[in-house]
């Protein structure tokens, strides 16, 4: 996710919103984060065609604002047939022409080719994309105490790109598969101490622990995606 206009302090750890409760400071920085953050940030989806719907915005999300695609989905969905794997399969020329004039959109031609390709990587896939991405689910991790314990990819997220890639999918690399799992909820990056982890884990207290290390260069975001990747 792309920094908004004004970006968090990537050593701060939750901040209260508005009702009191702590959030990660990114989901406060805009009403769409906020709702984005608080109904659908971290919480599982499953089935073929809602994780392939992810996976496709978080590749059109590349070098991008998040918000940019946010505030674009609606378009996206009615783009893209709802993002059904068989009709996103089925289109050709004609549908890529239309795709490319559509001011609605992202208009870049390589990112809309890949959909195209995706979806029929996807239909190809013996057991389907939901289980071929949540096999990569591993145990719960220590929960990160501020945004600069997110990583911005993880060993288990370049081991489900490289499997993508062999698969035959394209702009999937390792940093727009961790943002999928963490979108999906195939890992949990909200922080500690932020209402929304403990919806999801009740109970869960922080543990003290050595933070993961993030990779540095300028693909390094947090997880929350409030940055840009390119």
């Amino acid at each position: 996710m792309t920094e908004p206009d004004s970006a968090p302090d990537r050593a701060s750890g939750p901040v209260p919103g508005p009702d009191g409760k702590l959030r990660c400071p990114w989901g406060l920085s805009t009403p769409d984060y906020l709702a984005y953050h608080d109904q659908e940030w971290g919480r599982p989806v499953r089935g073929d065609n809602k994780i392939f719907e992810r996976l496709c915005l978080e590749g059109f999300q590349s070098g991008l604002s998040w918000l940019t695609i946010l505030r674009k989905r609606e378009n996206f969905r009615a783009a893209f047939a709802g993002f059904d794997l068989a009709a996103v399969a089925a289109f050709g020329e004609a549908d890529r022409e239309r795709l490319l004039a559509d001011a609605g959109i992202v208009r870049n031609r390589a990112k809309i080719n890949a959909v195209l390709v995706n979806a029929r990587a996807a239909l190809g896939l013996p057991d389907g994309l939901s289980a071929l991405v949540w096999k990569y689910a591993g145990e719960p991790v220590t929960a990160p105490r501020t945004l600069a314990d997110v990583p911005a990819t993880t060993p288990a997220a370049k081991a489900l790109s490289a499997e993508l890639k062999r698969h035959g999918f394209t702009f999937t690399g390792p940093v727009t598969a961790y943002a999928t799992m963490q979108a999906c909820g195939i890992v949990n990056d909200h922080l500690a101490g932020c209402f929304a982890r403990n919806l999801l884990h009740p109970g869960s207290l922080p543990r003290v622990s050595r933070p993961r290390r993030r990779p540095s260069g300028p693909r390094s975001r947090p997880a929350a995606r409030c940055w840009c990747r390119s």
